[in-house]
């Protein structure tokens, strides 16, 4: 038996309900494999979510991409990170822990690597830079792993502070990057070998305000600049986390998980494309089935292929997990997770653009009343100074909300976000119906981003209670997948937000998209209290 209580990569015997093993053994362990999880999540977020930044910059460097063609890179960014969550929530249980963190880890390198060539070249077609987004749904994926990972190392009452302080501060990828890549992009950090300089064709900005026309910008750092963390972090993942052998009993050695992982992510790339080609407009695409039929398509075929390519244990495996879609419960909360996570991460793709297009216009009617979106404002917002806030907001509450739940109940917890958000969705959408139509659109950013922070601080409690729930309805074999699972389909709002604000705001009318968002919030409110808050509910939580 490996039970190597310090440094044990495969360990055979794990009771973390055991108090004494707990105290003894399990904590150290689990608390150790915690602490590297977490910087690999956040640059795994980081990597997933750095289009939605580098697209302002481009906008600003005066790439040949209309903004609806920039809205994409971020969208297939979502999808492809969504997709992969599918079979990464399985992961944990065919290859072990460890060896799922370090690889999937290793594999952020190539988008980080090659976003920051093709961000040197302007001439390149629209599809290199969509290829390149596709593949940074790889940090997408992560997280699905790093859940289903952490949920197993921790017992039950600890699993809402332990799942919350994995995903929130590994939710900091987001505000990280926000102010990272503004920052990586003023200075050439790598010298002769990160390439020139770009001008910028208009203003720009960081955390610290404006950056003017004309100032020489390293867009390519906004990809290079991972590496420098990556690389390290692959060999701490190496050398000190751990494979629980009770969790993941049919490994088959580091070469064969290896090979699991490579083989089923590989297939996720096959629905992923062929939806986005389906979906996409030409010259990338047909553009013959709208996003909402897309989305179940590349879902359901994910997981036929899964189940149909699996050789060896691996088919039995993951027919044992598949067991979780029988299970209603996986469902409902698969519904409210959305409402937590989907809106996280999909207004974290979609702000920063929209603030550029929404604040960074003088809304003004033509000689015939038609109200045009083409001047330029003066006093515009810089998004790359604001973006980071709601981001940060959102991680920041996350472990707060586990924490909360962890005492008075998850659902109780759900419940009242999910009203937060119904109102201040509502809110969002009349204060961005004004901004469009208002030649000084600045003085209603104030009420926006304020609003929009509040939406942030509410999905990030809501995470941790979700996560909760989904602890104690759950065993800890199903709780893993569950978990994986759950965050896979929200993720979906990653895509969903760029494209649906994106189309209303090409549309003239913003407001739309959150009002729409709102009403779904409104539907899991009723949900949430059916399930697991009403005096007859099959499981009351509380």
């Amino acid at each position: 038996m490996n039970t190597d209580k310090i440094s044990g990569v495969d360990i055979s015997d794990w009771r973390p309900e055991d108090e004494k093993f707990w105290e003894s053994t399990g904590k150290k362990i689990a608390y150790r494999n915690l602490w590297i999880s977490v910087p690999c999540l956040l640059c795994a977020f980081a990597v997933w979510g750095m289009w939605g930044i580098i697209t302002v910059q481009m906008l600003n460097l005066g790439f040949p991409f209309s903004q609806a063609e920039l809205f994409t890179l971020t969208a297939i960014s979502g999808l492809a990170g969504a997709t992969m969550r599918i079979p990464s929530s399985f992961y944990i249980r065919l290859a072990g822990g460890r060896n799922t963190i370090f690889l999937t880890t290793f594999m952020l390198l190539s988008p980080a690597l090659g976003t920051g060539i093709a961000l040197q070249h302007k001439d390149w077609p629209l599809w290199v830079f969509q290829m390149l987004a596709l593949w940074s749904g790889v940090g997408g994926g992560n997280f699905a792993s790093s859940m289903s990972n952490i949920t197993t190392f921790f017992p039950k009452r600890l699993q809402g502070m332990a799942l919350g302080l994995n995903a929130g501060l590994g939710n900091f990828g987001v505000t990280c990057m926000q102010i990272v890549i503004p920052l990586v992009m003023t200075v050439g950090i790598f010298g002769a070998f990160g390439g020139d300089p770009m001008p910028l064709v208009k203003d720009s900005g960081w955390i610290f305000g404006k950056i003017a026309a004309g100032t020489p910008t390293y867009i390519q750092n906004a990809g290079f600049a991972w590496l420098l963390s990556l690389i390290p972090l692959c060999a701490v993942c190496w050398f000190g986390m751990s494979n629980l052998l009770p969790i993941s009993p049919d490994i088959g050695g580091t070469f064969k998980a290896f090979v699991k992982i490579t083989w089923i992510y590989t297939l996720t790339f096959i629905p992923a494309g062929i939806g986005l080609y389906l979906y996409m407009p030409a010259p990338t695409g047909l553009g013959v089935l709208n996003m909402w039929v897309v989305m179940p398509l590349i879902i359901v075929g994910t997981l036929f292929l899964m189940k149909l390519a699996a050789f060896g244990t691996m088919k039995e495996n993951i027919a044992k997990q598949f067991a979780i879609f029988s299970n209603k419960h996986t469902w409902s909360l698969t519904l409210l997770y959305i409402v937590t996570f989907g809106s996280f991460i999909g207004f974290s793709m979609a702000l920063p653009l929209s603030i550029t297009v929404i604040f960074g216009i003088s809304h003004v009617p033509d000689a015939a009343g038609i109200l045009q979106h083409t001047l330029k404002n003066p006093n515009a917002p810089s998004a790359f100074t604001y973006a980071w806030i709601g981001p940060f907001v959102g991680a920041l509450t996350r472990p707060i909300g586990g924490w909360i739940s962890d005492k008075v109940g998850g659902s109780i917890v759900t419940q009242a976000i999910s009203a937060v958000m119904v109102l201040a969705s509502c809110a969002v959408g009349y204060v961005m119906m004004q901004a469009y139509g208002s030649a000084t659109p600045e003085q209603y950013f104030p009420a926006f981003m304020w609003l929009f922070v509040l939406l942030f601080a509410a999905s990030g409690v809501g995470n941790g209670s979700t996560f909760r729930t989904i602890g104690v309805i759950f065993d800890r074999q199903q709780a893993g997948p569950v978990l994986g699972w759950t965050s896979a389909v929200a993720a979906y709002g990653a895509f969903i937000a760029p494209v649906v604000i994106g189309a209303q705001i090409k549309a003239g009318s913003p407001q739309t998209a959150m009002y729409g968002f709102a009403a779904f919030y409104a539907l899991c409110l009723v949900l949430n209290w059916w399930f697991y808050l009403r005096p007859n509910s099959e499981i009351k939580n509380p």
